[in-house]
């Protein structure tokens, strides 16, 4: 970047950098010439220019001279012994690196060698002659072992060119060239979500307040108040970290407790922690396919990142299946036999379209041709179902709901037809994690084998206490995920009245068309810049070309002011930089089933099944959110064992705040009271009325706001 800005400052007086594109001269200073290792492509080529040419060849036996200026050898030697170094007679090649001038001399001899090579054919005076005359031993031991670059009479065979060492930083440049050119590159918003304020965060400044508006932490837990406390008391209680592997020192009674939380929640009789459900995905199903015997994947063509690397590595056979599109799927699972370990691998919620898998059918499918089923709740865990176990149990919501919190499976149910389940605690939950659940026996077998989860330190237990508060929390309490429905119904239905584009989908996504990655970028920008909104751009290799877009999410904590303005920003930022509205892809035959017709697709939660969350309403600014007391206490007894009971009248953490701001204010008008009493004149025999006590009037303890 240093060569760049120097360069830049003679781009209009020389016509080559003129002309020449800024990645271009960037390969160029970062490449070395293969011909002379010491120069860059850039430099070889200026040594041909009739003005740079003559430059660099003075510039050049300049610093030659420049080293070669020594004084005589005594103040040599004395330079050497300052620095701790005492050369013999003969220094070796490891005696002259440790001289930093010599070094550099042999640097600067050995480049004007090769610019004098690059600039003639003619041989060259060597200019090392004249750096070793300053009396160090060091250089004249340089120059008696410098290789001379000589060129060759044309008619003998030319000598060998000197390797080259490999250009890494030009390999990186060009990398990420790729990237900004065809619009792909990521950028990083230093985003600051608040606990107190959620959902709104501050920027890089503090005092940069914006709304966040895609963020996966879909019900706010993040900042629940019981998960708080819990974490807090783990922490007081088990320290910052777990102190090892699962195998090694991290194995604790938190982290067992959550699995046992985890394999009850989707009614299956075990799961295992892993660091992310990334790693979940990976560490499952590359354990799976390298121990089955010739296994085969069937994966949706939709799937995550995660679930393509674990097949990837798995070093299985691999079938991809188009979409949702269960004709193609059967039709490649009956090209294998029936004996042929088969794995089909798919997600419940797709996180970037908004779809739902086809779960009860794939089941069939799996069932028909012999077939394990893997399935992927990281988007629909604790926002689907009576329990919030996922789309599987919400499918037979009843039936579920009629079971209670029993950890047995409901039978026939579709949730106990699927084989593996997986899920993470970084979404709904609020916290960090992934998990697999299934059979005792799979389970066992992954946590014997899987490197992802045997080679890597588990979770800290506060995390691993508060991502199991959570999940509690939401199998007892449905408002949170009601009421997050009600949200996303309002949003959808007001962008379609602005006839703004929203994939369509029967799930809580709200994926937002721009169809292209620079306006989705710009779009992004304005909304954060202008209207103090954060709404990322997704654009590929996420999505496909053409279809990118503003993945944005609603909270049960955004309220309807909020709601109004994120709209209204929409609507605002779409007319100014043009994207296309709906009709605009209706004439243009569709994108991303946009503008075809399928804009009422019907929601997966139904009227009735809202209900479970009582009386739901959408928050007013100012408003409290509701913390369901009764599963508050729930919580509580979980862990009463391990971290002991709650104290109804123990202080809260904001009225221990209180109490210590009484006291030291207290401490504060004492010892002014003390001081302006010594300093007021002593008066003897006089009694006065007896001072009362004086209330400090204390702000209220006040529940977390909308």
């Amino acid at each position: 970047m240093e060569k760049l800005s120097s360069l830049s400052r003679f781009k209009n007086s020389c016509p080559f950098l003129g002309r020449t594109k800024t990645s271009t001269l960037r390969t160029l200073t970062t490449s070395s010439s293969p011909r002379f290792p010491s120069l860059s492509q850039l430099t070889e080529r200026a040594t041909g220019c009739p003005i740079m040419g003559p430059a660099l060849a003075l510039r050049s036996n300049q610093m030659v001279s420049g080293y070669a200026s020594l004084a005589g050898q005594a103040d040599v030697q004395k330079i050497h012994h300052s620095k701790g170094i005492f050369p013999g007679t003969n220094p070796t090649e490891a005696d002259i690196a440790k001289c930093p001038h010599a070094s550099a001399a042999r640097a600067a001899a050995r480049m004007a060698d090769e610019l004098a090579a690059a600039a003639t054919p003619k041989p060259a005076a060597t200019p090392e002659k004249a750096a070793a005359a300053g009396g160090c031993p060091f250089h004249k031991a340089t120059a008696a072992t410098e290789p001379k670059i000589e060129t060759k009479p044309a008619q003998t065979v030319p000598a060998a060119e000197p390797a080259h060492a490999f250009s890494y930083d030009s390999f990186y440049t060009a990398e990420l060239d790729k990237k900004r050119k065809d619009q792909s590159y990521r950028y990083f918003n230093n985003i600051n979500r608040l606990a107190a304020k959620f959902p709104v965060a501050h920027t890089a400044s503090v005092t940069d307040h914006v709304q966040v508006w895609c963020a996966n932490d879909y019900l706010g837990m993040g900042n629940n108040p019981v998960v708080l406390e819990t974490m807090h008391r783990a922490l007081d209680k088990y320290g910052a970290g777990a102190g090892g592997t699962r195998n090694i020192a991290g194995n604790s009674a938190m982290h067992l407790a959550l699995e046992r939380e985890l394999a009850s929640l989707h009614r299956k009789p075990a799961a295992l922690l892993f660091s992310s459900c990334y790693v979940a995905n990976d560490a499952t199903l590359s354990t799976l396919g390298s121990k089955l015997p010739g296994c085969v994947y069937f994966s949706d063509a939709s799937n995550h990142a995660s679930m393509i690397q674990g097949i990837r590595h798995s070093g299985a056979k691999k079938v991809i299946f188009k979409h949702n599109d269960l004709e193609d799927l059967e039709a490649k699972l009956a090209m294998w036999p029936r004996e042929t370990p088969k794995i089909i691998a798919f997600e419940s919620v797709y996180s970037m379209c908004g779809s739902i898998g086809p779960i009860a059918e794939i089941c069939d499918l799996a069932k028909k041709y012999g077939a394990l089923t893997f399935l992927d709740e990281v988007h629909a865990v604790g926002l689907y179902g009576p329990r919030g176990a996922g789309v599987a149990e919400h499918l037979d919501f009843e039936a579920h709901k009629k079971a209670g919190e029993s950890p047995d499976p409901v039978r026939e149910s579709i949730m106990d037809r699927v084989d593996m389940i997986t899920g993470t605690l970084g979404k709904a939950y609020g916290t960090v994690g992934g998990y697999v659940a299934g059979s005792a026996d799979f389970i066992d077998m992954v946590r014997s084998y899987a490197p992802g989860f045997i080679f890597t330190t588990s979770l800290p237990p506060s995390t691993a206490a508060g991502a199991r508060a959570s999940v509690i929390y939401q199998k007892q309490h449905a408002g949170d995920r009601a009421l997050k429905q009600v949200n996303v119904r309002t949003v959808k239905s007001r962008l379609a009245a602005l006839d703004i584009p929203v994939v369509p989908g029967p799930s809580h996504i709200i994926p937002v068309l721009v169809g292209d990655a620079g306006l989705a970028k710009q779009a992004s920008d304005k909304l954060l810049g202008e209207h103090g909104i954060y709404v990322q751009s997704i654009n590929f290799p996420t999505v496909a070309v053409g279809e990118e877009r503003l993945r944005v999410t609603v909270t049960p904590r955004h309220t309807a002011e909020q709601i109004d303005g994120l709209v209204k920003a929409l609507d605002k930022v779409f007319t100014e930089l043009g994207i296309n509205r709906v009709r605009d892809w209706a004439a243009v035959g569709g994108r991303a089933s946009v503008g075809v017709g399928l804009e009422n697709v019907a929601p997966i939660w139904t009227e009735e099944q809202i209900t479970i969350g009582g009386t739901v309403k959408t928050l007013k600014d100012g408003e409290q959110a509701v913390v369901d007391s009764r599963a508050v206490e729930v919580v509580r007894s979980a862990f009463e064992e391990l971290l002991g009971r709650v104290d109804p009248r123990e202080p809260t953490t904001a009225e221990k705040k209180v109490l210590r701001h009484e006291k030291t204010e207290m401490e504060l008008l004492e010892g002014a009271m003390k001081l302006a009493a010594d300093a007021l004149p002593k008066r003897t025999g006089y009694v006065g009325a007896a001072v009362k006590g004086i209330e400090i009037p204390v702000a209220s303890d006040v529940a977390v706001s909308a």
